[in-house]
């Protein structure tokens, strides 16, 4: 069976800043019409930074669940940006610290059925100091916390992002600590 559907058109409905909104008139794989509802997002990275055996975490409070959160340290792509230096600036920006290298682990998705959202998530080598310097309006604490101990925060529950959950994930599998 074939499992693609054709865009008739493209209505937006909102545009803004971070995020467009459109409501788009499809096709089925079966012929059958169809509307979408499509969440545009340029994308984020992120970065699983870990140094002398201590997670780099970022809590910060999100409106859209109206509490304080923990994460790796992640941004919003600007236009045209390339992922890699994306996630070199947000993790100086946000916690200080800058990478020699980043490794790509892993391209998540977050929401696939609204949104075209990619976070790209990389691993820090080679950390050493710099200089935070958060955006204007960024309000956030950095935490340095033992990678069992954020292993042990994803099974309780107190952390809940899903970028940060699949980095350690992803860590802790290649480095036998799962």
């Amino acid at each position: 069976m074939r499992l693609t559907e054709k865009t008739v058109s493209k209505n937006y409905i909102y545009k803004g800043k971070i995020v467009n909104l459109r409501c788009d008139d499809a096709v089925l794989p079966d012929g059958k019409a169809c509307k979408r509802e499509m969440i545009e997002h340029p994308g984020g990275a992120s970065v699983l930074c870990i140094r002398d055996g201590k997670v780099a975490l970022v809590r910060q409070f999100r409106y859209a669940y109206q509490e304080a959160i923990y994460e790796i340290p992640a941004g919003k792509l600007g236009e045209g940006e390339d992922p890699m230096l994306a996630a070199k600036r947000e993790l100086e920006e946000e916690t200080g610290l800058c990478a020699d290298a980043l490794r790509l682990m892993f391209v998540l998705y977050p929401t696939p059925g609204y949104t075209n959202e990619k976070i790209y998530i990389y691993e820090a080598v080679g950390v050493h100091e710099g200089r935070q310097h958060l955006d204007e309006g960024e309000f956030l604490n950095v935490e340095y916390l033992p990678v069992q101990d954020v292993l042990a925060m994803i099974d309780d529950g107190r952390i809940r992002d899903a970028k940060t959950i699949v980095a350690m994930l992803q860590y802790a599998r290649a480095h036998g600590a799962v």
